[in-house]
């Protein structure tokens, strides 16, 4: 597969802080799909972190890793690995904190056009705990979301 397809990337991530309060989060978006080498790429403008401004989000995902990349008013990148712990840097206007995700659960079911990721994991930033978070992703093919909504109607 060869070049970039619209899709609809639909998020929900669903935080729990230590004290057990949760926070769910949702959003869709337009965005783009390829596959190169078996990877897969979806690169969309995510609303969640500033709804004043997009952040443009990459996802890569391959044989079981997942790498969320945000670059904009502030750079992140989580890599998320099934049992393991990984590091990494965020980058805000106001400083650059240190994280490290701990990935419980990932689950990667995508073919060519469409498909679905649902992940668990602790954050810890600056070595505290900060919240256990859930986070399930769909991408579709446009082409697929235009022709059930016509079969519908």
């Amino acid at each position: 597969m060869s070049g970039m397809y619209p899709v609809l990337v639909r998020v929900r991530g669903i935080q729990r802080d230590e004290t057990g309060r949760e926070n769910t989060i949702e959003s869709v978006s337009a965005g783009r799909h390829s596959v190169k080498n078996g990877k897969h790429y979806v690169l969309y403008d995510d609303l969640l972190l500033n709804e004043k401004q997009k952040t443009p989000t990459v996802l890569k995902f391959h044989d079981g890793e997942l790498v969320l990349l945000r670059r904009g008013g502030m750079d992140q990148e989580l890599r998320f690995r099934k049992g393991m712990q990984t590091q990494s840097k965020y980058r805000t206007p106001y400083g650059t904190l240190d994280m490290a995700v701990r990935t419980t659960r990932l689950d990667i079911c995508c073919g060519l056009l469409e498909g679905r990721i649902d992940a668990e994991y602790d954050i810890a930033v600056n070595g505290q705990y900060q919240s256990t978070n859930r986070l399930h992703i769909e991408v579709t093919h446009i082409a697929d979301q235009k022709e059930k909504t016509i079969r519908q109607d």
